[in-house]
């Protein structure tokens, strides 16, 4: 029998289709994350950036002086999620590019709805650069990035970082992000997506936004596609599988960003779904998106020299 799924991810046909119920995402954040032993090559520590944020950083051992930095936004749908989940991720980045990487521990949608998150994630980039000497950042190579919720909020964080004009931002990182609150206000057909379906996005916009998606109030600083004039924006990346329920909002972001004279590169995985880079870590074509994602901070100069 046919399947839609990517050959690597055949086996996904037996992910069972949910929804995320108030009660079970409960139970899902309370769940520990899986977590990655860092190399010998690799130092992580825990430092506190604001009264609210702390971040998970990770630099090449032996190292001193500045590198240069991704401040990186964990996801979870606003639901839930800690920074640990990266660590296999974030790791790579670390020994592949030899940059630093701050995952960030913000408030989430379940804690304090917006715009608690995204101050957060502005006050752990205001923390990056001002801290830059004790924590070894190179301020002219800092970056910012995330997946799903964290890829959105990435996003969001894009554009208050150019708005107040305080804190440069060389490159933003956007893997499956999710932008815009509107697919969640409308009937979609999600019977070949896995893990994040329509009824758990219109949860996690909910308990993020404190009002039903799709209100005309939304600001973009909580759902970045709600933004109308997106130039002047560092340069992007955006990656999504062609089965995500966030598909379509982000090959369309990715448009209106290269229509407003932004750079986006965009990779497209054809039969792959939401997080399916997690799901089957080990796969071919998950450990080439990751790839893309390092040669794309690569190209952008999220290197050390």
């Amino acid at each position: 029998m046919a399947t839609p799924f990517h050959p690597d991810l055949a086996r996904a046909r037996l992910i069972p289709r949910f929804s995320l119920t108030p009660a079970l995402a409960r139970l899902v954040r309370r769940l520990p994350s899986r977590t990655a032993t860092p190399p010998a090559t690799v130092t992580v520590r825990e430092v506190r950036l604001s009264p609210t944020v702390t971040a998970r950083h990770l630099r090449p051992a032996g190292v001193d002086g500045p590198v240069p930095t991704l401040l990186w936004l964990h996801g979870g749908g606003h639901l839930g999620g800690r920074p640990e989940q990266d660590d296999a991720q974030n790791i790579t980045f670390v020994e592949q590019l030899g940059i630093g990487v701050a995952a960030l521990r913000y408030r989430l949608g379940a804690d304090a709805p917006h715009p608690a998150s995204t101050d957060d994630a502005y006050a752990g980039l205001v923390a990056l650069r001002d801290r830059a000497d004790e924590l070894g950042v190179d301020t002219a190579r800092l970056a910012i990035g995330g997946s799903s919720a964290g890829g959105g909020l990435a996003a969001a964080l894009a554009l208050l970082a150019h708005d107040r004009g305080e804190v440069p931002v060389a490159f933003q990182l956007l893997t499956y992000p999710m932008l815009d609150d509107r697919t969640a206000a409308r009937r979609v057909d999600d019977r070949r997506t896995r893990i994040w379906s329509a009824g758990s996005n219109r949860l996690g916009w909910s308990t993020y936004l404190g009002t039903q998606p799709g209100s005309p109030d939304v600001s973009p600083y909580a759902a970045p596609a709600r933004r109308e004039d997106l130039s002047g924006l560092p340069p992007a990346w955006i990656g999504v599988g062609d089965l995500d329920l966030f598909h379509a909002e982000d090959l369309t972001y990715a448009r209106r960003l290269r229509e407003a004279g932004v750079d986006c590169e965009v990779t497209e995985v054809p039969g792959a779904f939401h997080g399916f880079d997690v799901v089957f870590a080990t796969a071919p074509v998950s450990r080439g998106f990751r790839d893309a994602q390092v040669a794309a901070l690569r190209r952008a100069g999220i290197v050390a020299r």
